[in-house]
């Protein structure tokens, strides 16, 4: 008789050799990884994967991993993936022995989930590597220690290895996790590679090692707002309009860049993406999220041309190279408003892009057979395409990075026209020029929330909340962020209609300190009144207004010279852990690349109780605050608004504010103190 799903999971890593789990060809698949390892690190590396099983039983898996290790570059322990379906059950299904055990479960499953997961197999959710376990047996191994897990231990992960369960108190978190934690001297591309090959560390991303993921409507909203911005910014369009009639060009349909697609039609745009995996594009076409596709890229501009001149919103998807889009539409003078890229260039030689003219099955090959040549053939095409995008700029078009390493990896394979003469990147980041300034710097960003019930009538009471919270909030805004409530009051009244949910039951909405602060302590209280019939766990993405470090991205607008300093990351999460946090994590990397950023994000439990409601408006009112002030430091005009705001809501924060100096008073003083020599006086 097989066992319960309770049973399977409370029993960890099986004490007998199971069979392998049955495979749905239709789930994506990870490319194999290079080869990267020493003859003596080969064996390093298996070592390192029978420690978690008993002796007996090397002598029959120590030639499965091997072969393993030499045909996919990683140990998945593919034997154990677990034979029940992976979804994000309703809380009440999991053993456990407190709620907040069975929430991370919860979300953790849900990340794994093959609706959610770019390669749930391989244990990635997004980005082609950002991933929740490095191996199967840390996932069951994780899922046991949290079954038996009481309020007064926290588990600790160390890059997915669950280091253990360590006495605590009900008030510490209930998990630990870092992820891709070296000694700064080592993270380069080249150690990443050979430490995973290890089994040593992992990418975590952001939401995929800290089980934070709800999909691809995470970054829906996000690229919605960015969009509208957009709009507003380059082409001049009113507060109140769309993007009706205006064409927008990128790429990716993948786990996160998917959202492009159902993003672009929510504002208003005709959107041409390029995506090379078939798969993933029809997945995007089987969810409702993009509209048409097409392979021809004479019916791709037909089609398009027609949209545009209707006014009429369409997401079309171009299977094909993003490369040879580019080219096209420069060719032929093709007109384009709004152009970015949403490829994997934090992994631009394992799968996050894909160079032109080489189909995809012999880019997976050569990228682990051939990496030397493959890398050769991505700068090309790299280079080719910001070729392209700079005819079509010349013309009129705004383009800017989003936040996947396109300039940094573009600029490093020499790409024409990538610099300005003042050294700085051609192109803004769209945290530069949009998010940072218009969002960040007010206090909004990606709060989150999951209804652990799996009930859609409680996703719909918390919406129903939230849009009450932001029509009050709005009625009273200042000039300054009330256009953010606005569009965020939009986005909620119509979120069911466009039928966001993507695994768990789950919504977004970029929320300001004292926004956040607002629909915890109505969720809280909805549960208590038995209006929600379950916890909430509350979130955030880490790409948010204090949760991430990162020069070409988060902190792009940062210009005071700390663009590359990561103290804010590390500080928020010490301080998320102390302050009611259920978990917290922190990573190296994240969008932009393994070394390019330092990322941290949280967990928590609202589950009715006054405790609850305590733990919440301590952490959230932190999570916010200390970004604002770091901006505000920075001598950003926005975020210092909003930390006087906050000061004046909270009388216990007290901030340090900049003084302004006088341009001319200190380019004078330089002047004169340099243009001697150093004798002093």
């Amino acid at each position: 008789m097989s066992s319960s799903f309770k049973e399977q999971v409370a029993a960890g890593i099986p004490g007998e050799i199971p069979p392998y789990p049955p495979e749905d060809p239709t789930v994506n698949r990870a490319p194999p990884r290079p080869r990267v390892l020493s003859a003596h690190e080969n064996v390093l590396a298996l070592k390192n994967a029978l420690r978690y099983f008993p002796a007996h039983l090397h002598d029959r898996l120590a030639p499965e991993f091997a072969r393993e290790l030499a045909i996919d570059g990683r140990i998945y322990m593919r034997r154990f993936r677990p034979s029940y379906r992976m979804y994000g059950r309703p809380i009440r299904e999991y053993p456990a022995r407190c709620r907040q055990a069975a929430a991370i479960m919860l979300m953790i499953q849900n990340n794994l989930d093959p609706r959610v997961a770019q390669h749930p197999y391989e244990l990635v959710t997004y980005g082609g590597n950002g991933t929740v376990f490095q191996n199967w047996a840390q996932y069951l191994l994780t899922m046991r220690y949290l079954s038996q897990m009481s309020d007064s231990q926290t588990l600790v992960l160390y890059s997915g290895h669950p280091l253990g369960l360590f006495p605590s108190s009900p008030a510490a978190p209930r998990l630990v996790l870092t992820c891709g934690m070296v000694v700064p001297n080592y993270s380069s591309k080249a150690d990443y590679d050979r430490m995973a090959a290890l089994g040593v560390t992992s990418y975590g991303q952001m939401t995929a090692g800290s089980f934070m993921y709800i999909g691809p409507q995470g970054i829906v909203h996000g690229t919605t707002i960015t969009l509208l911005n957009a709009g507003r910014k380059y082409l001049g369009l009113p507060p109140d309009r769309g993007l009706e009639g205006k064409l927008f060009v990128t790429s990716g349909l993948g786990g996160m860049s998917g959202a492009q697609a159902k993003a672009s039609v929510i504002a208003g745009a005709v959107a041409i993406i390029a995506e090379i995996n078939p798969k993933a594009l029809e997945t995007r076409l089987h969810q409702g999220w993009l509209q048409e596709a097409e392979s021809d890229l004479d019916k791709v501009l037909a089609r398009t041309r027609q949209a545009v001149s209707a006014g009429q919103p369409l997401s079309l998807g171009y299977l094909g190279n993003v490369v040879d889009l580019w080219e096209r539409l420069a060719s032929a003078g093709f007109p384009v408003d709004l152009g970015s890229d949403q490829t994997s260039l934090h992994n631009p030689y394992l799968g996050g892009y894909y160079p032109a003219g080489i189909s995809l099955d012999d880019a997976n090959r050569m990228m682990a057979v051939d990496p030397a040549g493959f890398k050769e053939l991505v700068q090309e095409s790299l280079r080719r395409q910001v070729a392209a995008i700079n005819t079509i700029h010349q013309r009129g078009m705004a383009f800017w990075d989003y936040g996947n390493a396109f300039l940094l990896e573009a600029s490093r394979a020499g790409a024409p026209g990538i610099f300005k003469q003042d050294g700085s990147f051609a192109y803004p980041s769209y945290v530069e020029d949009i998010m940072g300034p218009m969002c960040f710097d007010y206090g909004f960003g990606p709060f989150r929330w999951v209804c652990t019930s799996g009930d859609p009538a409680d996703l719909e009471v918390t919406d129903q909340l939230a849009g009450d919270i932001l029509q009050e909030m709005a009625s009273g805004a200042a000039p300054e962020n009330r256009q953010q409530l606005l569009d965020n009051l939009r986005w909620i009244r119509s979120a069911a209609g466009n039928n966001l949910v993507v695994g768990t039951q789950a919504r977004i909405l970029y929320a300001d300190h004292q926004g956040r602060m607002a629909l915890a302590r109505a969720f809280n209280d909805a549960i208590a009144a038995g209006r929600i019939s379950a916890p909430v766990v509350l979130g955030r993405d880490h790409h948010d207004v204090s949760g991430t470090d990162s020069p070409y991205r988060e902190t792009a607008d940062i210009r005071d010279g700390s663009m590359y300093c990561a103290d804010m990351a590390v500080q928020n999460v010490i301080g998320n852990s102390f302050r009611g946090a259920h978990w917290v994590s922190l990573h190296n990397g994240g969008g932009v690349g393994w070394g390019e950023a330092m990322n941290g994000g949280f967990g928590m439990v609202l589950d009715g109780t006054p405790q609850a409601a305590h733990r919440a408006r301590q952490m959230l009112s932190w999570d916010v605050s200390h970004g604002l002030a770091r901006r505000s430091w920075a001598r950003n005009p926005g975020a210092r608004f909003s930390v006087e705001r906050a000061m004046q809501v909270e009388p216990q924060l007290q901030v340090t504010l900049p003084a302004t100096a006088d341009d001319a008073t200190v380019e004078q003083a330089v002047q004169e103190a340099f243009s001697g020599g150093r004798e002093p006086g």
